[in-house]
């Protein structure tokens, strides 16, 4: 099997298992979402912990404390992943699949937003022409709920935001999530603690297999990032921003198929020109890099993660066995 061909197996993978995580939430009910959220924290950091002991890189983690760039960047990473977490699984777990879904779609626009906002990145005209629709379909959804799609901007801000101090961060991504764990783990510990004096913690009133459940949020949680890693290596940006749409999709049909969740005319509409709003900014994505190919050059790396809605730059993604010395710092102006 070609080199090529496994990253888009390891792709499909990773994006399929984020795409049914709206059947996996339920399933740790009657725990609360903030209860939820706790133990993946904590089982995901045990996991990656010693999977980053195992490879011999835990120096990896004194380093990234060293640098005061990558430190905060890691600590604003951790906290961004933590709103995005609990976000989902309480949207999950509250009858808002559907919604959950918007936020992964719109994602890729809201980075190239923040891209512009943050960074001082230049639109080009059919980017602007997509993000129009995108805040057009905003409106609409917003009239039809009686609010603003709030679990989606919140899971697409929150993402996006995430991505942009990952790739400020530049670490590898088992490291990556031990340091973010790290950082969420007093919170996390301190809520369970609390829970279990006040007599609200599930994990010690339904038995074994409910602690058994709650224990597996961590391979939940590391299985389908450590596809990703492997599928960044292999493919390239472009791959990464199709199969990416993996993801929602599916967690919109469970949503609408499973979760028997309404879809009235105007919430079609809003979705429909969002995916029309993803279908322009794809297109114009791929014209752009074939033009830039054509052309000889190519573009920064971090207009190229943007473009391709992905928020993990592979070239982050060392998999050496020993920890590796960090780059320094890109300037906005170059990207």
């Amino acid at each position: 099997m070609s080199e090529d061909r496994r990253g888009v197996l390891l792709g499909t993978a990773a994006f399929v298992l984020w795409g049914l995580f709206p059947l996996y939430w339920p399933l740790l009910e009657p725990a609360a979402a903030s209860e939820i959220l706790a133990h993946r924290v904590l089982w995901s950091l045990l996991l990656s912990a010693i999977m980053l002991a195992v490879s011999r890189r835990t120096g990896a983690l004194r380093i990234m404390w060293s640098v005061p760039r990558v430190r905060w960047a890691l600590i604003g990473a951790g906290m961004t992943i933590g709103v995005n977490w609990y976000t989902y699984i309480w949207g999950v777990t509250n009858g808002y699949v559907v919604e959950t879904s918007l936020g992964y779609y719109i994602n890729p626009l809201v980075t190239v937003l923040l891209g512009v906002a943050v960074l001082g990145e230049r639109l080009r005209r059919w980017q602007w022409v997509a993000l129009a629709l995108a805040f057009v379909a905003v409106i609409g959804l917003s009239l039809e709920l009686g609010r603003p799609p709030w679990i989606s901007l919140v899971l697409a801000f929150s993402f996006g935001s995430y991505g942009l101090l990952k790739k400020q961060a530049a670490v590898g991504p088992v490291a990556g999530l031990t340091y973010e764990g790290l950082v969420l783990a007093p919170l996390a510990l301190g809520y369970l603690v609390w829970l279990s004096f006040v007599g609200q913690a599930t994990a010690w009133s339904h038995g074994p297999d409910h602690v058994a459940l709650l224990a597996t949020t961590g391979i939940v949680t590391t299985l389908p990032l450590l596809c990703f890693a492997g599928s960044a290596n292999r493919v390239s940006l472009t791959t990464l921003g199709l199969l990416q749409y993996i993801a929602p999709t599916l967690q919109f049909l469970i949503g609408v198929l499973v979760f028997d969740e309404p879809m009235p005319a105007v919430r079609w509409f809003g979705f429909s020109l969002v995916w029309v709003a993803l279908t322009i900014l794809t297109v114009e994505s791929l014209v752009h890099s074939r033009r830039q190919t054509t052309a000889g050059t190519s573009g920064p790396a971090g207009v190229a993660a943007v473009e391709g809605g992905v928020v993990l730059d592979p070239d982050c993604l060392d998999q050496s066995p020993e920890p590796q010395r960090l780059p320094a710092p890109d300037h906005p102006g170059s990207r």
